[in-house]
């Protein structure tokens, strides 16, 4: 896949090395030269610019790219500023880092796909969930195990858990299965909750959009959703 990241500050370096360590084609975009210096050896492509002029940034090419993530986040204005602009472009995928509540708000108004929150959420856990098909969220326990959620894949509706073999084709274990359900507030309006079915067991039946909570390596991890996206 390919991601344009603005902003190689902290997090946005280290996501920006972790996707292209996944094989992945990455654009790492900063307005300071020594940071574009520093990781130019280290990200597939870096560029030097001011991603809140609209002239310079027509220039990239957003048609190819897969994800946009605005990383900045030093400069709340200029944050905003070159996430309306790349909302303005309509790329594919837009992500933006939040500064604080207000900030969040500021960016839901101008509609991004997703926000992020680098002081809760690591460059790690947002680069398996951008890399790896259908994850929905995920949270490393270590540098070789992981536990992640990921939608269940068409071909698996209607199975059983014994009947996919996770354990046994996979060598991972699922812990447990979030389902949807839709509640009504007072006022009447609709919302979607996800509901915990506890511990799981080989016989519960999977079914379209519910969440599996899986474990287990990160190598087997991978196998198990590169095989679902190969079986599609």
């Amino acid at each position: 896949m390919k991601y344009l990241i603005i902003g190689l500050g902290n997090f946005g370096a280290s996501l920006s090395q972790k996707l292209t360590s996944h094989g992945n084609e990455v654009i790492g975009i900063d307005s300071r030269m020594e940071k574009v210096d520093l990781y130019k050896e280290k990200i597939s492509h870096t560029i030097c610019m001011d991603a809140t002029d609209e002239f310079t940034v027509s220039g990239l090419p957003l048609e190819d790219t897969d994800v946009v993530i605005i990383a900045i986040g030093e400069d709340q204005g200029a944050n905003i500023m070159t996430t309306a602009l790349f909302k303005n472009m309509k790329v594919k995928r837009l992500i933006s880092r939040a500064i604080n509540p207000l900030h969040e708000k500021v960016l839901e108004a101008i509609g991004v796909d997703e926000i992020v929150h680098p002081e809760e959420e690591t460059a790690e856990r947002w680069a398996k969930k951008l890399c790896l098909n259908n994850v929905v969220d995920s949270f490393e326990l270590n540098e070789h195990f992981s536990i992640i959620e990921a939608n269940v894949p068409e071909k698996y509706f209607s199975k059983t858990i014994r009947e996919i073999g996770f354990r046994r084709k996979f060598n991972i274990l699922v812990l447990t299965i979030m389902k949807k359900s839709e509640v009504k507030s007072l006022v009447g309006k609709s919302r979607t909750e996800l509901n915990i079915e506890g511990i799981a067991t080989p016989d519960q039946t999977l079914e379209n959009g519910d969440i599996l909570v899986l474990y287990g390596s990160n190598k087997d991890l991978q196998e198990f959703l590169k095989h679902k996206r190969n079986e599609k």
